[in-house]
């Protein structure tokens, strides 16, 4: 689930942001700033399975309109993250805290 700051401290939401769980998810980070992901099931979040992700802005020169266009473009299309990747990254840092 997508949640906010508080909701993730809480390890807790009623109504996250986003949610899913068919397992073949895209979530999109199309901006720059903090995106608070918990897991759904019932103790994982307050076991660990949650995360921060930080996109940041693109450090580059001023370019024109259509290049700018273009560039964010490919940006969110490569910031596309699979529930897959995110629950890797998850058991991943749960692995490193328990392990």
């Amino acid at each position: 689930m997508v949640v906010t700051k508080d909701e993730y401290e809480k390890c807790h939401s009623a109504h996250p942001i986003f949610f899913s769980n068919n397992g073949v998810t895209v979530f999109t980070l199309d901006r720059p700033g903090l995106f608070y992901f918990i897991s759904g099931v019932s103790g994982h979040c307050e076991r660990g399975q949650k995360m921060i992700i930080k996109v940041l802005e693109p450090a580059s020169p001023p370019q024109s309109a259509d290049q700018n266009e273009q560039k964010n473009d490919a940006a969110v299309a490569m910031a596309a993250i699979t529930s897959a990747t995110l629950m890797s990254c998850i058991m991943s840092f749960v692995g490193v805290l328990f392990f």
